[in-house]
């Protein structure tokens, strides 16, 4: 991923605790025939530091965990907030014309070697996570347990665990903080007009930019 230093976010704790609010992210593994990508919610564990170790599961019909190549770094992507952002909130639009619309947005990259497995006990453990985690807020959560247990036996027979490692993390934090300091303001406010995604990146604009302001 091509990070400027000003967009660049090294922190792990940051990164990590970034994962968790997004929980979906996009596993891409290269193989026999190409790259090929799974979108699927992951947990992100600090261990092993630095970087720690990230897990999931795809469905056994998908063909991803028999493709993938062993030899050949996979690559998790989660993306944050993001939005478009328009020019005509730039202060410097007035003073010049020299304005271009941009994008913003979170997103972190993890690199590893992914490793995949079947083993029921193993699986059930990982879907028991995952379940905890996506209920946690809820007032009527559903447990694993709640299902009977033949079912979920079965139902582990239909998936593949992974595990991926990371070797490698990259977080970028593109937050108009290449735009002169006079555009900010306007910025924020035009972002917060827009809807709550468009609020929540303008929310983010004006921390990652509050020493420039």
């Amino acid at each position: 991923m091509y990070v400027p230093d000003h967009f660049s976010e090294t922190d792990v704790g940051v990164l990590h605790e970034t994962i968790r609010r997004i929980k979906l992210g996009t596993l891409v593994t290269f193989g026999p025939t190409g790259l090929t990508a799974s979108h699927v919610p992951m947990l992100i564990d600090p261990e092993p530091t630095p970087f720690g170790t990230l897990s999931g599961h795809v469905a056994r019909a998908n063909p991803h965990w028999r493709e993938a190549s062993s030899d050949i770094a996979a690559l998790a992507i989660f993306l944050g907030p993001n939005t478009y952002v328009s020019p005509a909130s730039y202060a410097t639009k007035h003073k010049t014309g020299k304005v271009v619309p941009t994008w913003n947005y979170v997103a972190v990259h993890t690199y590893g070697p992914v490793k995949f497995y079947d083993d029921a006990d193993r699986l059930l453990r990982l879907v028991t996570r995952l379940t905890d985690t996506h209920e946690a807020n809820r007032t009527n959560r559903w447990r694993v347990s709640d299902a009977p247990a033949e079912y979920t036996r079965a139902m582990l027979k239909a998936i593949v665990g992974f595990e991926l490692p990371i070797a490698r993390i990259e977080g970028k934090w593109k937050m108009s903080q290449n735009r002169p300091a006079e555009d900010v303001p306007g910025i924020v406010d035009a972002l917060s007009r827009e809807g709550d995604a468009a609020a929540k990146v303008g929310r983010i604009v004006a921390e990652r930019n509050e020493d420039r302001r």
